[in-house]
């Protein structure tokens, strides 16, 4: 079945050009013209991912991003803006946006930041693999399982973005391996962040909110002073 994409974006030109060509691609596309008919149309569709541009009329694209993770939707969100502005990528990614595109953009460099997003995000379905064969990662009451996108803490349920949940998995799977800020934009942005390290402390604190106790006595996500980060395996007690 082809993935459901909603392009909120009130440039009618832009809108045409992205639904033509995401179509041209096999997806389903939804359009929105304004932030609150995207804001409802993603509540009732539930899209697969969506294009979202930051200036929209009745609500901004920060606003309608805001209330769907309030909302507790986990939709991927790729930011659509005009403004190459350090502040309005990482506000927005604060927000809960999993990427950023800045206009101009081709269709073909669209279509395969979509399909790169859809790929790392898109739950793992392998009916022949059983349960106890499952790959799961856990640190005392912290459970991980990669290919069913859930986190479980002390056997309550986390809520995360995609790309929280990402950065997440990369830093256990390099447990007690200290990485540096370009290494974690390299390998969970995998594209040209270059020099925007904010963004990776806006998502280590978001990951510290949720898995530590105390997240400025951080037990799992450590920070190597001058280097980076790295993630440990609490001592026991």
């Amino acid at each position: 079945m082809s993935k459901n994409i909603l392009v909120v974006e009130d440039e009618l030109s832009i809108a045409t050009l992205l639904k033509y060509n995401l179509e041209q691609a096999g997806y389903q596309v939804e359009l929105a013209h304004d932030g609150q008919a995207g804001l409802e149309k993603a509540l009732e569709i539930k899209p697969d991912l969506m294009l979202l541009d930051v200036m929209l009329p009745k609500l901004d694209g920060m606003e309608v991003c805001k209330e769907l993770r309030m909302q507790k939707m986990n939709t991927p969100i790729i930011m659509l803006t005009a403004r190459d502005d350090e502040f309005d990528k990482v506000l927005g990614l604060e927000l809960g946006a999993d990427d950023y595109m800045t206009k101009p953009f081709s269709p073909r460099e669209v279509i395969a930041r979509v399909k790169a997003v859809l790929r790392r995000f898109s739950p793992q379905v392998t009916a022949a693999v059983s349960e106890s064969s499952e790959k799961i990662y856990e640190f005392g009451g912290l459970r991980v399982y990669p290919d069913r996108f859930e986190v479980l803490l002390q056997n309550e349920p986390l809520e995360f973005t995609p790309k929280e949940f990402e950065l997440l998995v990369y830093l256990i799977e390099n447990k007690n391996r200290v990485l540096t800020r370009d290494q974690l934009l390299s390998a969970v942005w995998n594209y040209d962040f270059a020099g925007d390290t904010r963004i990776v402390d806006v998502h280590i604190s978001h990951l510290r909110d949720k898995i530590e106790e105390n997240s400025r006595k951080p037990i799992f996500i450590k920070t190597i002073r001058g280097l980076g980060y790295k993630f440990e395996e609490p001592k026991a007690v």
